[in-house]
């Protein structure tokens, strides 16, 4: 009987110029959904490709602050202006995470307007 050691997994290869800038751009489109998919992207590609490194972090910070926002926002339904919040919170998601997936496929890095940068 052979005592089989479990080989350690080879590292990925790092990305190139054209899926790093597609890695980055899907951070911040996934922003539409929610911040998992920035969060998996990170996760999975923030040692194979610098710009996706730093877009996909930029694009996490945004979705927790929309997050954020949105906790405020229920909480403020007891005052009404929360159920306001809600649709302009949407929108600026949408909006933000368009932009944001609009330059990064070009390579051109993106910040948004305003973001609590928690991940650095």
């Amino acid at each position: 009987m052979t005592s089989a050691t479990p080989q350690p997994a080879a590292s990925q290869p790092p990305l190139t110029q054209a899926e790093d800038n597609q890695w980055a751009s899907f951070a911040h489109l996934g922003g539409i959904l929610s911040f998992l998919p920035s969060l998996i992207i990170w996760l999975i590609f923030k040692d194979r490709g610098a710009f996706t490194n730093v877009e996909a972090k930029e694009a996490l910070n945004f979705q927790i602050t929309i997050a954020i926002g949105y906790v405020i926002a229920s909480i403020l339904t007891v005052v009404i202006i929360g159920a306001l919040l809600f649709p302009v919170l949407g929108i600026l998601s949408i909006v933000f995470s368009i932009l944001g997936f609009l330059k990064t496929k070009d390579g051109i890095s993106y910040r948004y307007p305003f973001a609590l940068r928690l991940i650095k």
